[in-house]
């Protein structure tokens, strides 16, 4: 279960931020995930609480955006919407499209004060 580290990851950028920016609790943390990500939303949210506690997101609500998965074709450079890692391209049928966006995680917003 990776979503229990990269919550982890997430923890300690926050706690980083807090020391850095002078914020001691944060209600709200928007996490922006890919489509192609390979994680496990219900896991990210079943692990939540545990990890966030005794931390300064202690009770922050989590909110999620999925960030859709845009690839390039290597061949004919057409730009395309992904439901796989390894799909044709749409407009040549050939293997090879390279992942413009939609396959990672980042911390997108927090509500601090």
């Amino acid at each position: 279960m990776h979503e229990l580290s990269l919550l982890e990851n997430v923890r300690d950028i926050i706690e980083r931020e807090a020391e850095r920016q002078h914020f001691t609790r944060v209600s709200t943390i928007t996490l922006a995930i890919g489509a192609l990500s390979c994680i496990e939303v219900d896991a990210l949210r079943f692990a939540f609480d545990v990890v966030m506690n005794d931390s300064v997101a202690n009770e922050a609500e989590l909110r999620i955006e999925t960030v859709p998965a845009i690839g390039r074709c290597r061949h004919c450079g057409e730009e395309v919407a992904m439901e796989t890692l390894h799909q044709l391209c749409p407009a040549c049928g050939r293997h090879g499209i390279d992942i413009l966006q939609g396959n990672g995680m980042q911390i997108k917003d927090l509500m601090v004060s």
